[in-house]
């Protein structure tokens, strides 16, 4: 048998360094690291600042819509069978006929309840046959 001389090859193994920094990534993505230990303590201010910070940079698109107040006076009560009544001034709407007073009493109801479909209204009137409010009954989409 011949002493065969064997020369350092180069390896396909990847550096001792880039195998650490493999191994740190690794151990940050299934959350290996014990609570307390500064990996950990990483982990949780990349958590935080994601938190706090994205929305500065992200739109999330999750502002509320912005709807317009009403200076009318609106006195919600219960129908007794789950329900609310919804009770508007008279003063506050102006319209005509049947599908403008609904379209502006939705304008004045949804703000408060969100998107809603009027049942039915009925007038309030006063002593003398005046209307003084519209009592109206909604039912929620």
């Amino acid at each position: 048998m011949e002493n065969v001389k064997t020369s350092p090859a180069v390896s396909g193994v990847p550096s001792l360094p880039m195998n650490s920094i493999w191994r740190t990534i690794r151990g940050y993505i299934l959350w290996s690291y014990e609570r307390g230990s500064l990996h950990y303590d990483v982990m949780v201010t990349l958590i935080l600042l994601f938190v706090f910070a994205a929305p500065y940079w992200i739109n999330f698109k999750d502002k509320p819509i912005d709807r317009l107040s009403h200076q009318t006076g609106v006195v919600i009560q219960p129908d007794g069978y789950g329900g609310l009544i919804y009770q508007i001034q008279a003063s506050a709407l102006s319209g005509k006929n049947d599908a403008e007073l609904k379209e502006q009493m939705l304008a004045i109801i949804e703000p408060i309840t969100g998107a809603a479909a009027i049942s039915k209204y009925e007038p309030v009137k006063d002593h003398s046959g005046r209307i003084q409010s519209y009592k109206i009954w909604v039912q929620k989409e």
